[in-house]
């Protein structure tokens, strides 16, 4: 269950409590699975041979009526009318144009009509070249929109965090007058241009992000007249490229508020739309995504710079039972070995300890890190690093008992052999 070691690892022997544990690790492995399983999410297809007859008569009449128009159409850098030719078609332009139809409920004229529009937006926005463009905003770059590694399906995944523009200054420096409002609009779309070029756009492909929005700290009123622009923007010119919107720290009045709605949204609409109280964004947010890619502000494992050098390593998810105690194992440690190992716990509220326990008998154990009391509102993961002077194992200690609350977990360790 241990996820591969890193290079120049030592052994790496799967964890496993110790009988001391109240429950066996291997059931709450089993747990989080089950939690995963219930969190499955059917994306529409655009593979031909799963669509209706209906559906295919509608994209084959929108081919026809693009095909009639003497200029060449191109969005996302797929031709959407390209010239009679004996060449293969692309297939990205029907994944690009069943995302039109779908849009408006495969009303051909309607579709036709929005990407006509669309064209003629990127071309008076030069949206093709917005992604290599300075705006200006790079510290905003990580903060308030960005994309960030993937979901369990392969699919990017956007950030949006607007509570920084609680600040005034802040405020005032994006959205001051028209001109700071329209560079920013404009930084915003480069962000969702990145995520598009992310896609692959090819029947069975990825071909939708996921978007996280955190409404902590957001400021409603002042941010109405650019929050409306940027979902006009969007709907008109991004269609269904959102394959899940997933809400985090939303008050207790956006719960009530969508609830008063949810009966006039259709369940297409509503199966898109996850909504997660405080204190319950990291059990959430590993549904969908997993804990090392999840950024470390929202209970994971992943920092900034994190992805810069590939994939990160796996981590290994758990839960914990309210009113358990469990013990991980890291055994197979040689002498002069150093290991480091992250940890995260949703909602925390625990105890956390840590020791290591040579494998001479006789030695003594060593206390690595006194037991201590993680809060709910701790914002970074353990990480911590030991170098062993004799061979023996890491324990690591999450007690729960003072909670009733089940809560999801995840941990890696890295084990580097001494040098020689």
């Amino acid at each position: 269950m241990s996820p591969t070691a890193t290079a120049s690892p030592a052994p790496s022997p799967a964890p496993k409590p110790p009988s001391g544990a109240k429950r066996s690790l291997m059931g709450s492995l089993i747990d989080a699975t089950a939690l995963l399983r219930a969190a499955s999410f059917k994306e529409d297809s655009y593979v031909a041979a799963a669509l209706p007859a209906s559906d295919l008569r509608a994209l084959a009449d929108l081919r026809a009526l693009l095909a009639t128009h003497p200029d060449q159409i191109s969005i996302w850098g797929v031709p959407l009318n390209p010239p009679p030719s004996d060449a293969p078609a692309d297939e990205r332009a029907d994944v690009v144009l069943l995302k039109f139809l779908r849009a408006r409920d495969f009303r051909v004229r309607d579709a036709h009509a929005m990407v006509l529009r669309c064209a003629a937006w990127r071309a008076e926005f030069r949206a093709d070249a917005v992604v290599d463009e300075d705006l200006g905003f790079k510290d905003l770059e990580g903060v308030v929109a960005y994309m960030h590694g993937w979901d369990r399906d392969g699919r990017p995944v956007c950030y949006n965090a607007y509570g920084v523009f609680r600040d005034r200054e802040m405020y005032e420096r994006a959205f001051g007058d028209g001109d700071r409002l329209a560079r920013f609009l404009r930084w915003r779309v480069q962000v969702m241009e990145r995520g598009v070029r992310a896609l692959q756009l090819r029947p069975g492909g990825v071909n939708a992000i996921i978007q996280v929005t955190d409404l902590r700290d957001m400021p409603k009123r002042e941010l109405r007249a650019a929050s409306n622009q940027i979902l006009s923007l969007f709907q008109d010119n991004y269609p269904e490229m959102v394959a899940r919107k997933v809400f985090v720290n939303v008050p207790w009045y956006f719960s009530v508020l969508f609830s008063m709605i949810s009966p006039f949204l259709t369940e297409r609409t509503k199966s898109k739309f996850v909504i997660a109280r405080e204190g319950n964004v990291a059990e959430t947010l590993f549904k969908f995504i997993r804990p090392e890619l999840v950024p470390v502000q929202y209970g994971g494992l992943s920092r900034a710079s994190e992805l810069e050098n590939g994939p990160p390593k796996p981590a290994s998810e758990f839960t914990i039972k309210g009113g358990e105690k469990v013990f991980l194992e890291i055994d197979g440690i040689e002498a002069g070995a150093t290991i480091t190992w992250d940890l995260v716990v949703g909602g925390w509220d625990l105890d956390y300890g840590a020791e290591y326990v040579p494998a001479a008998e006789g030695s003594y154990t060593l206390c690595v890190e006194r037991t201590r009391k993680v809060p709910a509102a701790a914002d970074e993961p353990v990480h911590n690093a030991f170098t062993a002077k004799e061979a023996g194992k890491m324990v690591l200690s999450i007690d729960n008992s003072g909670s009733r609350k089940r809560k999801v977990a995840a941990y890696r360790y890295f084990v580097r052999k001494p040098s020689v």
